[in-house]
């Protein structure tokens, strides 16, 4: 308490699920939808506190699709917003926000963070509904067209009638 990485006294919890459309073609996904609850303590600003949830949200939705940092021979390559791409209002769908309050005793008023929370539980949602919805799981960061159509091939290629250690195909 009170000194180091995040010296909040109490600390949040956060549950999403994600809506996905995955393109088997391109390997394009599109997010449809969020929903994302986020234990916060007591809401002293119930509006501000939504705000945070859903800009938490869209910063983990930009980690996990877009943001990476290119580097070639020890230089940066994609140094500006030109080149850099972070999510837009073209990429961000529907964030529903829902507040959990639980009074915290450690809190101030018995409010939690609203912030962290909320952008760490959008990465693995994101996989999860990738997974869920086209069985392929991504395991690094970007979730770029061309990984989930690496896995998309890898996973046909498992699946072939005749291979030694698959199922003939069937489900």
């Amino acid at each position: 308490k009170g000194a180091g990485v995040g010296p909040s006294p109490s600390y949040s919890y956060s549950a999403q699920t994600v809506e996905v459309f995955v393109d088997t073609e391109t390997g394009q996904v599109r997010v449809d939808k969020i929903i994302a609850a986020h234990d916060c303590g007591r809401a002293l600003n119930p509006l501000t506190v939504e705000g945070q949830v859903e800009g938490s949200v869209y910063m983990g939705l930009g980690q996990a699709l877009q943001e990476e940092m290119v580097w070639s021979n020890g230089r940066l390559m994609n140094p500006s917003l030109l080149e850099y791409k972070i999510a837009t209002t073209l990429e961000t769908p529907e964030i529903e926000c829902s507040i959990v309050e639980s009074i915290d005793p450690e809190g101030p008023f018995g409010a939690k963070e609203a912030v962290e929370g909320s952008l760490a539980a959008t990465i693995p949602a994101v996989a999860n509904a990738i997974y869920d919805a086209v069985g392929v799981r991504i395991n690094s960061l970007p979730i770029t067209p061309e990984k989930v159509l690496a896995a998309l091939r890898e996973k046909e290629k498992q699946q072939r009638p005749g291979k030694p250690g698959s199922n003939g195909g069937a489900r």
